[in-house]
């Protein structure tokens, strides 16, 4: 993240490329350092723009452009600086004592464990091309009793809407949800956002926390859009991990 700033001093605020970074990069700062963290705040905080008073001489809409500008390259400039700080902070401290949550404690911390098994862990544990989705989760499962993440397998069933949802694994203590998803064919991609929204329906009332994990062996191209449509939902979590 620090260094995309880099080519977007080219750019404009609020461009494609700047509005894609700053959403990557919120959300890597919200679920790795909190929503009470200083980095997550401090990002939040810029304006990327001039926000104070100007006295112009000539077209106040063209002082107004120049001073936009400069505004929008000293910020990026903070947030190169913000990134850096928080990638040496994690290295230093680890991923389990970063998190700064509005109600941060030992819940918040195993819900990015949880994260981070799935981004992480996941690929690394899966050796060879898998044939079906239950290899995927029989993966995921070795990981969560790894990590000695208390969880229930495929027991919880939920009632909505005259159909009954069985998540792939709860965790009552976390608030979570977690659903594992393969994408292995062409026209799978579409499915499984169809399935995503019924399941976030069902889900959500039961769960405060939603994860759905996508195992792809290379049939999503855009992975930034796919969990972009997802995410914009705060209680919901969506992690796309290549073969």
């Amino acid at each position: 993240m620090a260094e995309a700033t880099k080519g977007l001093g080219q750019r404009s605020a609020y461009s494609e490329e700047h509005t894609r970074w700053l959403f990557r990069g919120g959300r890597f700062l919200q679920e790795v350092f909190g929503e009470n963290s200083k980095y997550y705040r401090s990002m939040s905080a810029l304006t990327w723009a001039h926000t104070g008073t100007f006295i112009a001489y000539g077209d106040p809409n063209i002082v107004k452009g120049r001073l936009d500008r400069e505004a929008y390259k000293r910020q990026l400039d903070t947030a190169r600086g913000l990134f850096l700080d928080a990638a040496d902070h994690l290295k230093r401290a680890g991923i389990d004592a970063v998190y700064e949550g509005k109600d941060t404690g030992p819940e918040s911390s195993a819900i990015v464990r949880v994260l981070n098994l799935a981004e992480a862990k996941l690929r690394k544990v899966i050796r060879r091309r898998p044939e079906s989705e239950r290899e995927i989760q029989d993966a995921f499962e070795s990981l969560l009793v790894g990590a000695e993440i208390p969880f229930s397998r495929e027991t919880e069933r939920i009632e909505y809407s005259s159909k009954t949802y069985t998540p792939d694994f709860t965790m009552s203590k976390l608030d979570l949800a977690t659903e594992i998803k393969f994408s292995n064919r062409e026209g799978r991609e579409k499915e499984i956002i169809a399935e995503i929204n019924d399941d976030i329906l069902a889900y959500g009332t039961k769960y405060g926390n939603l994860l759905f994990v996508i195992y792809d062996l290379g049939f999503i191209r855009d992975m930034d859009r796919f969990v972009r449509s997802f995410e914009e939902r705060q209680t919901v979590l969506v992690r796309v991990v290549k073969h």
